[in-house]
């Protein structure tokens, strides 16, 4: 009875773990096995079904993936990716609002990459994440968009900006009307920095923050209740960065910049 390419490639671990390992170039069975941490016994029938179905191709003692190979793992990789983003923090993921997320974007989740949830404090729960604080002054260009502001956020953007720091603060009118109640002197000289530019986003997406650094993505999500629980998302994978800044070019186009805020009679 034949074998499906799909039976071949997703139901044994060994076999997809083969291609894998050959994709990122040739391989002898010594190699093979050191890196995988198999026997030739358990890993030979596997290359020979590989073998069988031309996926690899195998040259004196040298394997390979063929065309057909390639095209295959190279289908699979987004996939992978993907799962390995979900799998470590499976709740995580299943408890989250996506709605401030362009369905572009967010079905190229797999590039936040290597990254680490950041989990509540609970004896510095209202206090900004000390792996975000620590991160802001080794950036050399900081953009963030937050739908609240954090009592800390103007010293501690304020003390950036003196350090050289080029920023881009897009808040949204939920935001902005906090900032004018609350926080209007303090608001107005930080915007006289010349090296801080701030923006209005009128789309007033439903996320907590985001900010993408040159050096670090930051991510916070409501929960699918609509409550932000204080679990982040930090990255500092290349992919993570680009697909932070693509996500604020979507927000760019319905921001207007702010010359000055007035103040709420």
């Amino acid at each position: 009875m034949k074998t499906s390419l799909i039976n071949t490639v997703w139901f044994s671990e060994k076999r997809k773990n083969v291609l894998l390992l050959l994709y990122e170039g040739e391989r002898d069975i010594e190699q093979i096995k050191k890196s995988l941490n198999v026997t030739s016994r358990s890993i030979m029938p596997q290359i020979k079904t590989l073998k069988h179905n031309n996926l690899i191709k195998q040259e004196q003692d040298q394997f390979s993936l063929t065309t057909i190979g390639k095209t295959i793992v190279k289908s699979m990789l987004p996939f992978l990716c993907t799962s390995r983003i979900v799998e470590e923090n499976k709740d995580f993921w299943a408890s989250r609002n996506f709605d401030a997320i362009p369905p572009h974007l967010f079905s190229n989740i797999r590039k936040l990459g290597h990254y680490f949830l950041i989990e509540p404090d609970i004896n510095h729960l209202f206090e900004l994440p000390r792996e975000f604080i620590e991160n802001i002054p080794k950036s050399k260009h900081v953009t963030t968009f937050v739908s609240y502001l954090h009592p800390a956020f103007p010293s501690l953007y304020s003390e950036a900006s003196l350090s050289g720091v080029k920023i881009s603060l897009f808040v949204s009118e939920k935001a902005l009307e906090k900032i004018k109640k609350e926080y209007f002197e303090q608001f107005n000289e930080l915007m006289k920095i010349t090296n801080i530019t701030v923006f209005l986003c009128k789309e007033n997406p439903k996320i907590p923050m985001v900010t993408v650094t040159d050096w670090f993505s930051y991510i916070c999500l409501f929960n699918k209740e609509g409550r932000y629980d204080h679990r982040d998302i930090i990255s500092f994978d290349e992919s993570a960065l680009s697909w932070c800044q693509d996500l604020f070019e979507h927000y760019r186009i319905n921001s207007q910049k702010l010359c000055q805020i007035t103040e709420v009679e």
